[in-house]
């Protein structure tokens, strides 16, 4: 996120951030909102927009890189998918800072 916020053209008063977890990010203000999308229309837009962009990367992504089924997983960890970055180790693609539980 931070990464997203360094590039807007306009600094936010405030950040809107779905679910409960955030690094701050200097200098301006934050709120987690857990279910966020569910209770603010921006944070909705924002969700759809994301999920939209994710679903197509992830489409391109799956014809260089058949071998980790992103076609059909589009990023999430299922089995079949961390059985094969076992096999093939990871690509630049994969988020190595993202947990999941």
């Amino acid at each position: 996120m931070h990464k997203a916020i360094e590039q807007l053209k306009t600094v936010p008063e405030l950040l809107l951030i779905d679910g409960n977890r955030f690094n701050p990010y200097p200098g301006i203000p934050h709120e987690c909102i857990v279910k966020g999308d569910s209770k603010f229309f921006s944070i909705a837009a924002a969700s759809v927009l994301a999920k939209t962009y994710r679903d197509t990367l992830m489409m391109r992504l799956a014809d260089d890189h058949p071998q980790y089924g992103w076609s059909s997983n589009v990023g999430y960890p299922t089995m079949a998918h961390k059985r094969a970055i076992l096999k093939n180790g990871f690509t630049p693609w994969h988020r190595l800072t993202f947990k999941s539980h």
